[in-house]
């Protein structure tokens, strides 16, 4: 019996597949998987990269919209040139304005309050005078609300000019704003106000301390916060108050120069000071202790509004002839002594104040209370051209004279006296 022949190969009938298998030519194709054509996905990667590239320039100015910022961010990880595009981008932005401060202009707040007042009067309105010092005090208010518990003990350097040397004292953030509490406390007393209160209603213990002895507050009230804070806000605003319901115009109101002590801190020699530069004083302080904390933390700090700023200058500038006469009759001045005739001025110093704040100023040099005829002031001896925030400072004593870049000509002995006259002005 013969047997049948073996198949040749490939040929004959195949296996039936079992249950549940597929058939073998689709094994080895896969599954279809969907999704669109290579030629559709180029296109459509295409287009995003146009749209992000359109919104580059506005997502390095941080002008996007979230969503925007966050298609950008998500196309900048996966796309190499666009990344370094928006980095040059970035870059440039950053030239665009110089760094400053991230609070608005100080005369942005002049212009609203006057744009409000146009619309409805004030029922009592601040008089011009005190207006430096409600803004100035405002402006280190909203400095302070905005410190950190650790920031209020960060040391502060105080100095200033006395006599023929420079001293200074080291405190903290805290520590200035309880001296400027117990300083401002003179001024309020003088005008009839009682000490400030707490929130209980009773005198708060900060504001009951002499002005030494509060310059060693230090931070540690229950929210972190300095404990003379909230009371020299409060004494400032009844300040502002109180200008407002005295009203006046400049130099009409005065008050006994014995009350507010020290009178070498105000113009003139008699026995009355003007209410106005008394305000103008703690306006000039509250700046520069602005100033003081604002170094201290490091945070930049503008000028202030540029009619205030002249306000300020010119008080500073007024100060001048007592200071010189001061000096003098101590020992202190450089240039020679001149015998002069009852009223004259005798020789006469031209300051010239640069900037918004600035002006122009005739300051005789040997008799203190005596007008400048224009015939005196054509021939001063000597001139000095200052920045109105550096002659500020100068006056301060935050910086010496030979700190305080100026234009010089003339008598070079009456110039340095002048110059020494100014950093006298500082106090602690």
């Amino acid at each position: 019996m013969s047997t049948p022949p073996e198949p040749e190969p490939g040929a004959g009938p195949r296996p039936e597949p079992g249950p549940g298998a597929r058939p073998e030519r689709e094994r080895e194709a896969g599954p279809a998987v969907p999704g669109p054509r290579p030629s559709a996905a180029r296109e459509a990667a295409g287009s995003e990269h146009r749209e992000v590239v359109a919104l580059l320039g506005a997502w390095a100015l941080d002008a996007c919209a979230p969503e925007e910022t966050e298609r950008v961010e998500a196309h900048l990880g996966d796309c190499g040139r666009c990344a370094e595009e928006a980095l040059g981008l970035r870059d440039a932005a950053t030239l665009l304005e110089p760094r400053r401060s991230l609070d608005l202009d100080p005369g942005l707040r002049h212009e609203v309050l006057d744009a409000c007042l146009a619309r409805r009067p004030a029922a009592r309105p601040v008089p011009s005078w005190a207006a430096p010092f409600d803004a100035e005090a405002a402006r280190l208010d909203a400095l302070l609300h905005d410190m950190a518990e650790e920031e209020w003990r960060t040391p502060v350097s105080l100095h200033w000019f006395t006599g023929d040397r420079w001293a200074d004292r080291h405190t903290t953030v805290a520590g200035v704003v309880a001296g400027m509490l117990g300083t401002d406390r003179v001024l309020a007393r003088a005008v009839g106000l009682a000490g400030p209160r707490g929130a209980a209603g009773r005198e708060s213990a900060a504001g009951r301390e002499s002005a030494a002895g509060a310059e060693e507050t230090v931070a540690g009230g229950a929210d972190g916060r300095c404990p003379a804070w909230l009371p020299w806000r409060e004494q400032t605003r009844a300040l502002v108050r109180t200008a407002a319901d005295l009203g006046g115009r400049t130099g009409e109101r005065t008050l006994p120069r014995a009350v507010l002590g020290d009178p070498g801190r105000f113009p003139g020699d008699g026995p009355r000071v003007a209410l106005s530069d008394a305000y103008l004083d703690r306006a000039f302080a509250c700046w520069v202790h602005a100033c003081d904390i604002a170094d201290a933390v490091e945070y930049p700090y503008e000028p202030p509004h540029g009619p205030h700023l002249r306000l300020l200058v010119d008080l500073q500038a007024r100060r001048l002839p007592g200071s010189i006469a001061g000096r003098r009759r101590a020992g202190l001045a450089v240039s020679p002594p001149r015998l002069m005739a009852a009223g004259s001025p005798g020789r006469t110093l031209h300051l010239e104040v640069e900037g918004a704040g600035g002006g122009h100023w005739y300051i005789p040099l040997d008799s203190p209370v005596a007008g400048v005829s224009r015939r005196q002031a054509r021939e001063a001896v000597a001139r000095v051209a200052l920045d109105d925030v550096v002659f500020c400072r100068l006056a301060a004593g935050r910086i010496t004279p030979e700190e305080a870049a100026s234009g010089v000509e003339g008598d070079p002995a009456v110039i340095e006296d002048l110059l020494l006259a100014a950093a006298a002005l500082s106090r602690p």
